[in-house]
């Protein structure tokens, strides 16, 4: 099997098997999606859906947050991966997004990744999902599973299989297809044991026919 038959058969499988896939990051509009981004980096997207609530009713928009102390933001995020990092991202972010933007969120990945705490995984979340953009953002599920699968071969950083899967997933799917992969690797093919026995794409999956070759 070459690798676009092969990615042909896993995107086929996710579109009947898988139609609806969306971030699980609660979200009521593009700000509070660019904040719940911000925290989830190395945190489960439920600790962050936990964290938000509270601190989107003190700060729902940039001109508040830009207006905070990184000591107040720090008290509502606490209790997530590296809080004192994350608050002054989030003040920083929340000032610059006021200032240069005029609360406007960019739509743009380069001019979004010069935002505090915004690489180019956020950045690509934020075009695809919001502005509804073809941008695939690698986190660390869509690595693991895009490799495993053999989506790509022997990439070393997320970059690497960021451009190899855009090359071969249509420009119209890649906006689903990063939730795919994400829901996948949280679910299924997770990083320890991956759940072969429940999985609908070990036909394809490279990963599968090496380990079921060794048995």
């Amino acid at each position: 099997m070459n690798k676009k038959e092969r990615y042909n058969k896993v995107i086929d499988w996710f579109q009947k098997n898988m139609p609806v896939a969306e971030t699980e990051l609660d979200y009521r509009n593009p700000f509070e999606l660019l904040v719940a981004v911000i925290l989830s980096a190395q945190c489960t997207d439920k600790r962050v859906n936990i964290v938000t609530p509270a601190l989107f009713e003190v700060y729902p928009n940039a001109k508040k947050m830009a207006q905070a102390e990184v000591f107040e933001i720090f008290e509502y995020i606490k209790s997530i991966s590296f809080p004192n990092n994350k608050a002054n991202y989030l003040v920083g972010m929340a000032h610059m997004i006021h200032t240069k933007y005029q609360d406007e969120i960019p739509s743009k990945v380069s001019e979004l990744i010069t935002l505090p705490g915004v690489g180019r995984k956020t950045a690509n979340v934020i075009v695809s999902v919001i502005f509804d953009k073809p941008a695939m953002a690698v986190d660390t599920h869509v690595f693991r599973v895009s490799e495993r699968i053999g989506l790509t071969y022997r990439s070393k950083t997320p970059l690497e299989t960021e451009k190899q899967l855009v090359k071969f997933i249509p420009n119209k799917l890649l906006p689903i297809a990063h939730h795919w992969l994400i829901l996948h690797g949280r679910y299924t093919c997770v990083a320890r044991k991956p759940k072969c026995d429940s999985c609908g794409l070990t036909e394809w999956c490279r990963w599968h026919a090496k380990e079921h070759k060794k048995s």
